[in-house]
């Protein structure tokens, strides 16, 4: 595998949280890197497996709470990399899928400084996974579309065609999706999605603190404040849900008991 060689700066993947869902490259890193610029989302279970000599710089960026800057953020990294540093940037998830790395590595290109992307595993994958939520199943959907619940202003995205992806995709996944749930939930049903589809909201997806919350597009909004869910959250839509009553592994290592077929369809019907 690669090496981190200095004045070099890896732009990678923490993933959900659990440090088992680390990449051996992102591992790599972190034992090898004399700086870890780190974001929120990356847990203390991570930064234990730092090189023991490294420095440990924190730039999360939480919402409502006193961030570090973007630029700030990006001139840093460059400021390190010149030093003859070997630089791990690591960022919850994957540093592409909402992680605001593209806009750092072009920072990095302007500057010259020599950089590699690690791909994560993103919470939209590693976090519905461990909820025991499939993406996709080829008796509920064959595609599925990831949204962002926030833009850069903190504010549901305008840009996003909302009543288009409720026509076009069965299962829709959206990030940080906690803040802005309630509006969220009236733009779905605004564009025809109906108040009894399943929804699931996974918060703190992957650690030893996630909660799942099952309950429909009418009724999310009450059952996230009745459970006092906190953020990170991500919120998925669609009837790939009911999947999770036979694929809650964890659960069922808890002791509950799993359904065989949550589609409920004739046994003589199904397909290997």
């Amino acid at each position: 595998m690669p090496s981190l060689e200095p004045g070099t700066v890896w732009l990678a993947g923490a993933g959900p949280g659990d440090p088992g869902l680390l990449t051996l490259l992102a591992l790599k890193g972190l034992a090898e890197a004399d700086v870890v610029v780190y974001d929120a989302l990356v847990g203390e279970g991570v930064l234990v497996l730092a090189n023991p000599k490294a420095i440990l710089e924190y730039a999360g960026k939480r919402g409502g709470k006193p961030s570090a800057k973007q630029p700030g953020i990006s001139l840093r990294l460059v400021q390190l990399a010149r030093e003859g540093k070997r630089v791990l940037r690591l960022k919850g998830g994957d540093p592409l899928v909402f992680g605001r790395g593209g806009e750092e590595a072009l920072a990095l290109v302007a500057a010259r400084v020599p950089f590699r992307f690690v791909p994560g595993i993103s919470a939209g994958l590693g976090g519905l996974a461990y909820a025991g939520i499939p993406l996709t199943h080829r008796d509920t959907n064959s595609a599925v579309t990831f949204i962002t619940g926030h833009d850069a202003s903190g504010d549901v995205p305008d840009a996003v065609d909302w009543a288009g992806l409720s026509r076009s995709s069965p299962v829709l996944v959206v990030y940080m999706a906690l803040k802005h749930l309630a509006r969220i939930a009236g733009l779905l049903r605004e564009a025809g999605r109906p108040a009894t589809e399943p929804v699931a909201l996974v918060s703190h997806a992957t650690l030893p603190a996630q909660r799942v919350v099952e309950t429909t597009l009418g009724t999310c909004v009450a059952d996230a404040e009745a459970a006092g869910l906190e953020p990170p959250a991500i919120l998925v839509v669609g009837d790939v849900v009911r999947m999770r009553a036979a694929l809650d592994w964890l659960g069922a290592l808890a002791g509950r008991t799993l359904v065989a077929d949550p589609l409920g369809r004739d046994p003589q019907s199904r397909t290997g």
